[in-house]
């Protein structure tokens, strides 16, 4: 199990979809992982303030896939331009919609231990 606590920031216009499918994940990871779900921004323009108003600093941020490539880089790029070392991840676009909530998450845990392994590495360069 890791030692490090990672602080999860969602970017979801379904806040309760988003909480459910974040403790499936949080839960099948922690054997490994320890991840605090401690915010989910509904608009792109909520990024900004929630970022910089959370203390400790988020460690990953992750949008949904209702948003669109051009929003999910916005929304990627606004996190990485206000916290130092946090790392993003997008889910593709139509995810949800095409194949389900268990799509979802299995794409996250496949995807999500090598982003929190990325974030370990770069907390401790910092």
């Amino acid at each position: 199990m890791s030692s490090k606590t990672h602080v999860l920031v969602t970017v979801n216009t379904a806040p309760e979809r988003a909480k459910r499918l974040i403790g499936r994940v949080v839960s099948d990871l922690s054997p490994k992982y320890t991840i605090v779900h401690v915010a989910n921004c509904e608009r792109i323009s909520d990024v900004l303030p929630v970022l910089r108003s959370l203390i400790p600093s988020p460690t990953i941020l992750f949008t949904a896939s209702m948003w669109t490539p051009e929003e999910s880089k916005l929304i990627l790029d606004t996190a990485r331009y206000s916290v130092a070392g946090i790392q993003t991840l997008a889910l593709p676009q139509g995810l949800q919609v095409q194949k389900g909530p268990d799509a979802v998450v299995e794409f996250i845990k496949e995807v999500l231990p090598g982003v929190l392994d990325k974030a370990e590495v770069e907390k401790q360069k910092l």
